[in-house]
């Protein structure tokens, strides 16, 4: 059985190495095997898809999608932006010391789920490769561990072995010191190895077509600010606004005359040559936290109602005409300003995209108000691009031609159905992709609560409920809060491949130690060198507990080393303490493989990874801290101590 598994070992990593097939493949054919040859029970097999880390990455991968969704991960990435400034180095440094922080008092694994799309963003704005930053971040979740008692599962090992061999147990920042060093010792090395090996190879794109413009292009191209003009329906006098943000409240004019009318009634195009875009309904709740918005499309049954935010395109003119006959009051537009000054439109539940008609399409040679996209699709054409002209007024009676480029808007769904009728236009880009970049950047309040709450259940350990749990209810608050556009879009969140692949190899621990090979390995290393001394030791225990951790739970590994290396520090004649300290380095410093550490898995797909990646720069730094910390674990302990 124990050459068995040394043998399947020794095949996965082949396969993990060279690519060959997809890690998560690899994993599962591992699993088979084990229990095949009778290695693993099928329990013991498939408990890795019930481990409560297994669980855990789930629920952060919802967490972090929802920061990336609410944009609260742009917000975060913005001020580390100020900070770091044109300096690539400073950037560097604050995401590693940022992450090694929040490392020291949150698990790694939570603190890689919460900085990953915040590096993602930062990357995205910086034009930075976010390959060359996230598997720092990964490394440097794992070194902040060091900084306290409490910041990864083998500090707490060692210190119940301390007490249950009578020594004085450690204190919560007595790791600082070697913190210290291995935040110091990652930055050194890691700098120069990312930038060296990561970042290289190029994202293969997955389609040939043709690729669509950002919203905020389309937005500056077409002068869409410039046409739009934001109205409110004004509430009764006297009446309380029930559910608007102090801006829309205005009881200075009569209640509006188009309140209670649909839009069909109102005959707002015909009288004014409008086209009513949109209508919104805003709800805010006590300080703003508990915010929604709900984007309408305005089709001719849609009534109007006391606060509704109604969007018009058109001349300007016209549209405060339109407002002092209805009595509208007529606001600002809401988005943000741009550096350019223009104001960025919100998009949520609606969006716009480019469409291109095609030679022979049924539309053809007819007007825009004869094409039957509003009819059949709910769609509005808001502007058209021919031969380097755009024009935006009076397209009720503009004739469309084969070429012509559309710009066009309606909800997302609406506009991807277009997509379906190929042999009459082609729509640019994707809507369906595009609508899931757009941030829900009203509930990034709220996401940012129910984060901090998750890490506060997390941190304290007076309150009783376990790490695991507090993530899933963080992930399903998120879900039921709607921090998501939508359930699907949690789970499109989830990196599987990443989830399969800790999943399947978990089980290989069990088999290591089942079959007696963690055993022979942690014995046959550290017993061989004492006769060298404690250096040679300390050395082999940690490189030892080094190995054994690529392939087992550092935790587990950790309870096989402690007493080993209490027992060798006892026959010896020295301290234990370097010893045992030796057993948590070992244990946590793991960055060859991709799935020695659930942190090393959850930046493996969104760094464009492959596992030499992590044998180039995660090796040497592995090594480079264990021969470091051989000589410096003394200094600050001692043999004698």
């Amino acid at each position: 059985m124990m050459t068995a598994t040394l043998i399947i070992l020794f095949v996965a990593s082949v396969f993990f190495a060279a690519g060959w097939v997809r890690s998560d493949i690899v994993a599962m054919c591992v699993l088979i095997l084990l229990m095949v040859l009778g290695i693993l029970t099928p329990q013991e097999a498939l408990s890795g898809f019930s481990n409560p880390v297994v669980i855990m990455m789930i629920g952060l991968f919802v967490v972090g999608g929802a920061i990336f969704q609410t944009g609260l991960a742009k917000k975060v990435s913005g001020k580390m932006l100020r900070l770091a400034g044109n300096s690539e180095l400073r950037l560097f440094l604050i995401v590693m010391l940022g992450t090694a922080f929040i490392g020291a008092f949150v698990s790694n694994t939570g603190t890689v789920a919460l900085m990953m799309p915040i590096v993602v963003s930062l990357a995205a704005k910086t034009g930075a490769n976010a390959s060359q930053l996230l598997m720092p971040l990964a490394f440097s979740s794992s070194l902040g561990g060091m900084f306290t008692l409490i910041g990864t599962p083998p500090n707490l090992v060692i210190q119940e072995t301390l007490v249950e061999a009578g020594y004085k147990p450690l204190s919560f920042f007595s790791f600082f010191p070697i913190g210290l060093v291995c935040i110091l010792v990652g930055v050194i090395v890691l700098y120069p190895l990312s930038r060296l090996f990561l970042g290289k190879r190029k994202r293969t794109e997955g389609s040939g077509r043709q690729k669509g413009k950002s919203l905020e292009q389309l937005v500056d191209e077409y002068h869409l600010a410039d046409q739009i003009t934001r109205l409110v329906v004004t509430p009764a006098v006297g009446e309380g606004n029930s559910a608007t943000s102090p801006e829309q409240k205005s009881h200075d004019l009569p209640v509006s005359v188009a309140c209670g009318r649909s839009v069909a009634d109102l005959d707002i195009h015909n009288r004014y040559g409008l086209t009513v875009l949109e209508v919104r309904r805003e709800t805010v709740g006590q300080g703003r936290l508990l915010k929604t918005v709900r984007q309408r499309w305005a089709g001719p049954d849609t009534v109007l109602r006391e606060d509704d935010i109604i969007y018009v395109m058109g001349e300007r003119r016209q549209a405060e005409r339109m407002a002092g006959d209805f009595r509208l009051r007529v606001m600002p537009l809401s988005g943000k300003l741009q550096e350019n000054g223009n104001r960025q439109l919100d998009f949520y539940d609606l969006g716009i995209a480019e469409v291109v008609m095609m030679p022979g399409s049924k539309m053809e040679n007819r007007k825009v108000k004869e094409s039957g996209l509003r009819s059949k699709y709910q769609v509005n054409i808001v502007g058209i691009r021919r031969h380097g002209q755009y024009h935006m007024d009076n397209l009720a009676d503009e004739q469309l031609h084969a070429g012509d480029v559309l710009l066009v808007q309606s909800t997302w769904k609406n506009i991807a159905r277009l997509d379906r009728d190929e042999d009459h236009w082609v729509v640019l880009g994707q809507p369906l992709e595009e609508a899931e970049k757009v941030t829900l950047d009203y509930k990034a309040p709220l996401a940012a609560c129910i984060m901090l709450l998750m890490i506060a259940l997390m941190v304290f350990d007076f309150i009783p409920i376990a790490p695991v749990t507090a993530v899933m209810m963080a992930g399903v608050a998120m879900v039921l809060t709607g921090c998501f556009r939508n359930v699907e879009a949690a789970y499109k969140t989830i990196n599987w491949e990443s989830i399969v692949l800790i999943a399947g190899m978990l089980p290989m621990s069990v088999a290591l130690e089942k079959t007696g090979v963690s055993a022979m390995v942690a014995h046959m290393l550290s017993g061989c060198l004492g006769e060298y001394g404690p250096y040679a030791v300390l050395a082999g225990i940690y490189f030892s507990t080094s190995l054994l951790t690529m392939f087992i739970s550092n935790t587990a590994t950790a309870v096989l080393m402690a007493p080993i290396a209490v027992s060798s520090a006892v026959e010896l004649g020295v301290s234990p303490y370097p010893c045992l300290l030796a057993v948590t380095l070992g244990a946590s410093m793991c960055f060859a493989t991709p799935f020695s550490t659930p942190p090393n898995a959850l930046v493996m797909q969104a760094g464009d990874y492959r596992f030499l990646d992590y044998v180039k720069v995660g090796l040497p730094l592995q090594i480079i801290i264990g021969l470091v910390m051989v000589f410096v674990l003394p200094l600050l302990f001692g043999f004698t101590g």
